[in-house]
């Protein structure tokens, strides 16, 4: 699935959840990931604070 990330430590995931394709927006701070919610649509990121101007692809071995 395909991982972007912002400045600030967001991170979004194209995921699939109960058998539903969802994005997930976490917050990386000090260290610690918080959920900050899941979008039906790119539209939605908007709401979790997610400026789609600013998403930048990652690669697998980012998250580490």
């Amino acid at each position: 699935m395909g991982q972007w990330r912002a400045p600030g430590g967001i991170l979004v995931e194209a995921i699939i959840l109960d058998d539903r394709p969802l994005l997930r927006v976490s917050h990386r701070v000090n260290g610690r990931t918080y959920l900050r919610g899941y979008c039906k649509t790119v539209s939605e990121l908007d709401e979790h604070g997610v400026d789609l101007g600013e998403l930048v692809e990652a690669g697998p071995l980012d998250h580490l």
